[in-house]
């Protein structure tokens, strides 16, 4: 897998926490207007800052509490705690909100849960295909709110370090993966032969006649190439209905290029667009003691 030019956030958390601690700073809820949604994080650090909550005043004043945190000043906010912050005059943000920000001081004994927590509320991604363009959307999905579960009949084909929001499998035959992906998971088939793209649509179809939980199955290919998968599909008593369930080509229309990298924007957006991640579930607001 190619270099990328900055590690995505999970990735860069994680390898902070094992040489310092940081503040996780977490949007616990929202009321009205605001910049970010529940569930969204960034991690500060004593010089330095991961990922981000919205930017302007509420970040500012954000990471400075969480300094005092993890500088251990007195009066600040406490390990832990929920603060209430009226995104109106006096924060000088006219969102016209309110966001609940949690603070939790965070080690290296804490990078594993951390990881499960902020993989959890992601959406799940299914790819098939451990090829280039394959490689190239992983590493786009990777920056964004999906988890990746990248499957390939072959050994040796995935490189030895993914993100942390990417798990690599081997499946043999491939197509049995499919049973097993989670409900809601999208899925991308990209395999290196049309033999395994046809085995995995047809696992796809059967799965969404019995449980119809996959939002979104895409193909890659041609118009061609799905002219005679659908001939195939329908000899094997598929309705047009249910054939309508597949998208191929993948790829939001316009984007021209067939580069690796070019596919896996277009392929992003179109993810973006028909299936996207859902907000996460805030959880119960706690207004803390010193709250300001």
């Amino acid at each position: 897998m190619a270099c990328m030019m900055t590690l995505p956030a999970l990735d860069d958390c994680l390898a902070r926490l094992a040489a310092e601690d940081g503040v996780l700073v977490q949007v616990e809820s929202t009321q009205g207007s605001a910049p970010r949604e529940a569930g969204t994080w960034m991690a500060v650090w004593r010089g330095a800052l991961t990922g981000t909550i919205g930017g302007g005043q509420l970040e500012y004043q954000a990471i400075a509490a969480a300094r005092e945190l993890l500088a251990g000043q007195p009066g600040g906010v406490a390990h832990d705690a929920v603060v209430r912050y009226p995104l109106g005059p006096t924060l000088g943000q006219c969102c016209g909100g309110v966001v609940f920000l949690r603070y939790r001081r965070i080690g290296a004994a804490d990078a594993p849960a951390l990881r499960r927590t902020l993989t959890a509320a992601l959406a799940p991604v299914a790819l098939f295909g451990g090829g280039h363009v394959g490689a190239a959307i992983v590493r786009l999905l990777a920056g964004l709110p999906y988890t990746v579960r990248w499957i390939d009949s072959r050994d040796g084909v995935f490189p030895p370090v993914v993100p942390a929001q990417v798990e690599t499998e081997f499946s043999d035959p491939v197509q049995a993966a499919v049973a097993t992906l989670p409900p809601g998971a999208r899925v991308l088939i990209m395999s290196f032969s049309h033999a395994e793209d046809l085995d995995i649509v047809i696992a796809c179809l059967q799965r969404l006649r019995a449980r119809g939980d996959l939002p979104y199955v895409g193909l890659i290919g041609s118009k061609t190439k799905w002219a005679t998968f659908r001939s195939r599909l329908q000899a094997r008593g598929f309705t047009p209905e249910e054939l309508a369930r597949i998208t191929c080509p993948i790829g939001v229309p316009g984007i021209a290029g067939k580069e690796p990298e070019v596919i896996a924007v277009a392929v992003a957006a179109q993810l973006l667009q028909v299936a996207p991640p859902l907000p996460a579930l805030a959880l119960p607001c706690v207004q803390a003691a010193g709250a300001r």
